[in-house]
């Protein structure tokens, strides 16, 4: 401890100054301080665009599994029940009275065909599956701009039911497009149906290049 008394020597100044000198400087460095701020840089600069990266393809993953989920589910209900079951997309799928209608983006629904006119009619035909509105920046595009695939009783594909064509593929993409993503696979996402109802997610950039010619449409 410093204290000064009358009978010493050295001058309460001088003491008072060797008393500070002895005491802890807290704080950062210039040194400390560009050090910190180099690391934040570093951090900001890798980290963000692949925690951007990171969101972009769990929307992406998600669109394509709900989606195949849903046609999972159609195919499988409909061997189970012994019914016709559609899935469509549906401008309002989460009311009570959703029917047919809209595009895939806006949602879709999977419901108990009973009279297989690919269209629901009324509670009388059970909705098994709703999905709203896609998620937000992913795109798709649908060949032949098909709105529905629907399933016999056998659980084989119905096609072209009334003349309408059935789906068959769809491209599912955000504002990367068709490009190579870490992995070596495709960004975007090809969702393809078979005639026989089976569905498939795949993310070749070839094969997806391939579907948008043939469909004539640019994704995003």
């Amino acid at each position: 401890m410093c204290r000064w008394s009358a009978g010493q020597n050295t001058a309460p100044w001088t003491l008072y100054s060797a008393c500070m000198d002895r005491k802890n400087q807290n704080g950062f460095t210039l040194y400390e301080l560009l050090i910190t701020m180099l690391i934040v840089g570093v951090v900001l600069t890798f980290g963000v665009p692949n925690m951007l990266a990171f969101n972009q393809n769990g929307r992406m993953t998600s669109t394509a599994n709900d989606m195949h989920a849903a046609f999972h589910l159609a195919r499988s209900e409909s061997g189970r029940a012994k019914t016709n079951i559609t899935i469509c997309a549906s401008a309002n799928a989460m009311d009570a009275d959703s029917n047919c209608g809209g595009t895939w983006d806006q949602g879709y629904i999977v419901f108990v065909d009973n009279n297989g006119d690919i269209d629901r009619s009324g509670a009388t035909e059970t909705v098994l599956r709703a999905h709203d509105t896609i998620a937000e920046g992913v795109s798709l595009a649908v060949a032949d701009d098909a709105t529905y695939f629907s399933y016999s009783s056998t659980g084989l594909g119905r096609p072209n039911v009334g003349g309408n064509t059935a789906i068959s593929q769809v491209v599912m993409c955000d504002e990367r497009g068709n490009v190579t993503a870490a992995g070596g696979s495709s960004a975007a996402r090809l969702f393809v149906v078979t005639p026989l109802g089976r569905a498939t997610i795949i993310r070749d950039e070839a094969l997806i290049a391939n579907a948008l010619t043939t469909m004539s449409k640019s994704c995003p």
